[in-house]
């Protein structure tokens, strides 16, 4: 049996090409977590609002756990094409400004509290369905900025995002659009 689990069914993990099933509930799983977060996710209440059930979301994914992963997968693609755009940018200046205007969108709040959820856990849960993914995003701003310059100032780079991430998550707390801002602005005028 193999690729097959005890009662025949093929394993949700030998699938190398995923179904169009298997994409429709994780887009609408993504959508859910969105709006609700990651945090007491249950798969029965997941399940009934994306129009499936426990048992299809545990043969598609293997476990709640491969559900997590397959769902931080998507935000960190989000989070990637995202980077992807501001790599054009010719300075770190400009790339922290086409970050922080993304990170500040209205928009993005539920994808980037979602972030913020799962980083904080990875942090927290290093062994659980988070894993690296600190590291991981960490890695991903890291090399935006360091691929806007050259020469290599890995100390101004991480001050750089800590500043970013800083402002972020004052954001997420306050709402202070306004604030926020006007602190991102100033730092980077600084560093000019």
């Amino acid at each position: 049996m193999n690729g097959s689990n005890s009662t025949g069914i093929p394993d949700a993990q030998s699938e190398t090409v995923p179904s169009e099933r298997h994409r429709e509930l994780l887009d609408a799983a993504y959508a859910y977590v969105l709006e609700h977060g990651l945090s007491g996710l249950s798969l029965r209440p997941l399940a009934t609002a994306i129009g499936s059930s426990p048992r299809v979301l545990l043969f598609l994914f293997g476990s709640k756990d491969g559900l997590v992963r397959a769902l931080l997968a998507r935000a960190r693609t989000e989070e990637l094409a995202a980077l992807k755009r501001v790599r054009a940018s010719t300075s770190s200046i400009a790339a922290a400004e086409a970050v922080w205007a993304w990170l500040a969108a209205p928009e993005h709040r539920n994808l980037l509290k979602l972030w913020t959820d799962a980083y904080a856990r990875s942090l927290i849960e290093p062994d659980g369905p988070w894993g690296d993914f600190a590291a991981q995003t960490v890695h991903d701003w890291l090399a935006v900025f360091a691929g806007t310059h050259r020469g290599h100032d890995s100390a101004g780079d991480t001050l750089l995002l800590a500043v970013l991430r800083g402002a972020l998550l004052d954001l997420l707390a306050t709402g202070d659009l306004r604030r926020t801002s006007a602190a991102v602005r100033r730092y980077l005028a600084g560093r000019a």
